[in-house]
């Protein structure tokens, strides 16, 4: 989650110049003099020249005089280290972008959306299921309504029961501790109460389903935020 004051990754400084970019893409086939580099991106060398101080500057990219004409340098992009940047800015926006993160989920969970009846229930069997019952995990809503039958079938498919599922009032847990407090619809996040020890709340905006395909849409979004969630319980 962005943070005021959070430093912007060194890489993404380096290489988020659009010529940068461009120098980058170039050296990432082949090493390169200046006056190719110059041809190939169509800029004065003087203004390539000080971009490439830059990346040299970041330690992206390296200078080594010609062996066959020394008064020529060839540019050379560490690849090597490009990677390492790259999955080190993807960590800082999220651990869950982070390469081979080991998941070991805990805690606790409360899915919360205005019927109860799809989005939620949807979610918590998800959840449930990713973590083998690692995770406490509930689901609400504020006018709860029946499970709707094309949720049951679109949890059937992914392997997941859920046609014994009760809906519930979200009044049900005001009284109860969370880690995570996570809103589905954008109408239950305007009357989400507050819970004891201060959980943090998140919100993924995600559309009642009105059709099957809907409810295959947004298991699968769902899904994917799952995906990232487990990272930090």
């Amino acid at each position: 989650m962005y943070c005021v004051g959070m430093e912007v990754p060194a890489f993404l400084t380096a290489a988020g110049h659009p010529l940068r970019w461009r120098l980058l893409a170039e050296l990432s086939a082949s090493d390169r003099p200046v006056q190719e580099l110059t041809a190939l991106v169509d800029q004065p060398q003087n203004l390539v020249s000080y971009h490439l101080g830059l990346l040299r500057k970041a330690n992206l990219v390296s200078r080594r005089r010609s062996s066959a004409d020394g008064r020529a340098s060839y540019y050379s992009l560490d690849l090597m280290r490009c990677r390492e940047l790259l999955a080190a800015a993807g960590g800082a926006l999220h651990p869950g972008l982070l390469p081979g993160v080991l998941r070991k989920p805990s805690g606790s969970v409360l899915f919360l959306c205005t019927g109860n009846s799809s989005r939620s229930q949807m979610a918590e069997a998800l959840l449930r299921h990713r973590t083998g019952g690692a995770v406490r995990v509930r689901s609400a809503g504020s006018r709860p309504k029946p499970v709707h039958p094309s949720a049951v079938a679109v949890m059937a498919e992914r392997g997941i029961d859920i046609a014994g599922a009760r809906s519930k009032h979200l009044d049900e847990f005001t009284g109860h501790a969370f880690d995570f407090v996570i809103t589905l619809c954008d109408r239950v996040r305007e009357v989400c109460p507050e819970f004891p020890g201060h959980p943090r709340t998140v919100h993924w905006s995600i559309p009642d389903p009105d059709d099957r395909p809907a409810f295959v849409r947004v298991a699968d979004e769902l899904a994917n935020h799952i995906e990232f969630l487990e990272v930090l319980l």
